[in-house]
């Protein structure tokens, strides 16, 4: 990757999720939809990257939009599809036109997809009907229903233990599952936070106290710290918290953004770094301050704005970091119809 950014063009179709592959730093999917996603189909695109820079490898279409993907941890020719009729599909690069595996529970809108790092042979889903759902994908039929009570844009998985998982939604909550607990307790929720809750501690001195509830519309955990989890969405502030004390408040806020703030992905290389997409066309790469000192006035920390890259000219509505090699490529696309490829480390040497 000699140069310092990459394109790929995704015509007639808006990107609304990028994935690179668990397994190879040369394969990349795109999740899309045609008109926005208001309607019409979606298609997903499987790329791969060579010495001609980035070429479809597959091409798969559905009859609605396409709203995020994950890659299967089990098979590295497999990668699951959210669309906007509710289902779920599963893809094998190597078989044509049809998905290998069909999902379909959730009565509206299905918007995000994760699959289980650890155990690797369960996938979680959340979708506006309220419900996250856990999978298998050997079977049709959703082994278990967790219950949020309003649109649910995000679930994850906690990447050190495959019985935590994790929403936020729009009623201005994350919420932790833990499928250990028993099913009487609340439909395994163990914890609740109200992210837009003014904090117990004094601000960070030049922050405001937050706005009124907003919507949130995605969520990370930190791949070193396994309790903290950064939250996003339409207020543009990105929040950290430490869920082993829910009630302390945000250990971190993070500002800059200039509108809603469409997806986060924490570094997996760096402890204290993550990237965001916006409404405001920006890509920006950020350090929480965990590493920094504390100024002494408030236990939050304030995190600082380590670049921005602003060569979309619309939506940014995906990010995700490349796994492989020196640490720092990053895949973005937005609603211009185009996916770039970039090296976050030219941002910090004011290259790019």
């Amino acid at each position: 990757m000699a140069s310092s950014m990459l394109e790929f063009r995704t015509p007639g179709f808006n990107p609304y999720a990028v994935k690179y592959s668990p397994y190879y730093d040369s394969r990349i999917a795109v999740a899309s939809a045609a008109n926005y996603g208001i309607v019409g189909n979606g298609r997903l695109f499987c790329l791969g990257l060579g010495p001609q820079g980035v070429q479809v490898e597959k091409m798969f279409d559905t009859n609605d939009a396409q709203y995020d993907l994950a890659w299967s941890e089990i098979n590295e020719s497999q990668l699951l599809v959210a669309c906007g009729d509710g289902s779920i599909k599963l893809y094998d690069v190597n078989v044509n036109d049809f998905p290998v595996m069909n999902f379909h529970e959730h009565k509206r809108e299905t918007f995000s997809v994760a699959w289980s790092p650890i155990t690797k042979d369960t996938f979680a889903s959340s979708s506006w009907d309220g419900t996250v759902k856990i999978w298998s994908p050997a079977r049709k039929d959703s082994i278990t229903t967790l219950p949020v009570g309003n649109c649910t844009y995000s679930t994850n998985y906690c990447p050190s233990n495959p019985n935590i998982i994790s929403a936020v939604s729009t009623d201005s909550h994350l919420r932790v599952f833990d499928l250990r607990t028993p099913i009487s307790a609340q439909y395994h929720l163990t914890v609740k936070i109200p992210v837009h809750h003014p904090p117990p501690v004094p601000l960070p001195p030049g922050i405001a106290p937050p706005a009124m509830p907003a919507e949130i519309l995605t969520h990370d955990w930190n791949k070193y710290r396994d309790t903290v989890i950064a939250t996003g969405g339409v207020d543009r502030v990105i929040r950290t918290f430490d869920i082993r004390n829910p009630a302390a408040g945000p250990t971190s806020l993070i500002m800059g953004h200039e509108y809603a703030i469409r997806r986060l992905a924490w570094s997996p290389h760096a402890a204290d770094v993550l990237i965001s997409g916006s409404y405001d066309m920006t890509v920006r790469l950020w350090t929480d301050g965990s590493t920094m000192e504390s100024d002494g006035s408030s236990p939050i920390k304030r995190g600082v704005q380590l670049g921005v890259m602003n060569r979309h000219t619309e939506f940014v509505t995906g990010v995700d970091w490349c796994l492989f090699g020196v640490g720092g490529w990053v895949a973005t696309v937005g609603w211009d119809e185009r996916l770039l490829l970039w090296d976050a480390n030219m941002i910090l040497q004011g290259r790019l």
